[in-house]
């Protein structure tokens, strides 16, 4: 069970970088420079942004839960 945690914390905090940086901050971002006329031509960047946030607070929770989970059971098996 702790394996599958702390893969499960491995590929969550990947994906926590990887969405966080393709957000759009004040600069543009990576979103913009890895093909943002691609997604404003497809839907409304309000849209990409939208699922964007979405996917990263999913992620978010993924990794809050996985990290309460790998805690409790290492607290158990002392």
């Amino acid at each position: 069970m702790i394996m599958t945690l702390s893969i499960v914390l491995i590929i969550a905090s990947l994906m926590l970088i990887v969405l966080v940086l393709l957000h759009r901050g004040k600069g543009g971002g990576l979103s913009s420079m890895l093909g943002g006329s691609f997604y404003s031509s497809l839907s409304g960047s309000s849209v990409v942004e939208r699922n964007l946030d979405r996917l990263t607070v999913i992620a978010g929770a993924v990794w809050a839960i996985s990290i309460i989970g790998l805690c409790l059971l290492y607290k158990n098996q002392a």
